[in-house]
């Protein structure tokens, strides 16, 4: 979908809310590494070209996106919860606590929430749940490159902080070097005990 398009159609969905944010986060499938979320209020001008699904920009892409949305932004926020914190919560409710504090972050605090995805968790303003959001919604695309550019940098620390299981290349998904260097080293504390305990 083109961004103008995807201007309209966010728009479409407020009912005339105003100001409205789109919300997503990265890294609920990791093995290590917390959740991050983001919060994105944009202008209606200007419009940002090549606002898509983070998953379908590439790496380069994304970097350059996220300093223009960082400049044209209302207001923008990102937030995590730790690895302790979805551990005591669950990937889903801790992903929630990460998507309140970003959208409690900004200024001004929005009067409605577009958030990609359909799941019940409610937010702590008024939210509209969009599945494929992230397709399909300027803000929530912009959000969605927020959050997975800060958590994939907050990778390449961990990687430094804990060297040897890969992190800055596979960002603490389960690829097979990664199960590797697991079984060879034992987990550390970056890593998500609950994710861990159907590792054979």
């Amino acid at each position: 979908m083109e961004a103008m398009d995807m201007y309209q159609y966010e728009r479409a969905l407020t009912g005339g809310a105003t100001p409205f944010c789109g919300v997503d986060e990265a890294g609920r499938g990791p093995l290590a590494g917390p959740v991050c979320a983001a919060a994105v209020i944009l202008p209606e001008e200007p419009r940002i070209p090549e606002l898509n699904d983070s998953k379908k920009l590439s790496p380069r892409k994304r970097e350059e996106l996220f300093e223009v949305i960082c400049q044209q932004a209302i207001s923008f926020a990102v937030a995590f919860a730790s690895v302790q914190e979805i551990e005591e919560h669950n990937i889903k409710n801790a992903a929630y606590l990460a998507m309140d504090r970003a959208v409690l972050a900004l200024d001004p605090v929005p009067a409605l929430a577009l958030v990609d995805g359909s799941d019940s968790n409610q937010l702590g303003v008024p939210s509209r749940k969009i599945v494929r959001g992230d397709g399909l919604c300027a803000s929530i695309a912009a959000a969605s490159i927020l959050a997975k550019v800060t958590r994939d940098r907050y990778m390449l620390v961990l990687d430094e902080q804990y060297p040897g299981y890969g992190f800055a290349r596979h960002k603490g998904y389960g690829t097979r070097a990664h199960y590797e260097a697991i079984r060879r080293l034992g987990p550390c504390p970056a890593h998500r005990p609950a994710f861990l305990r159907k590792m054979h």
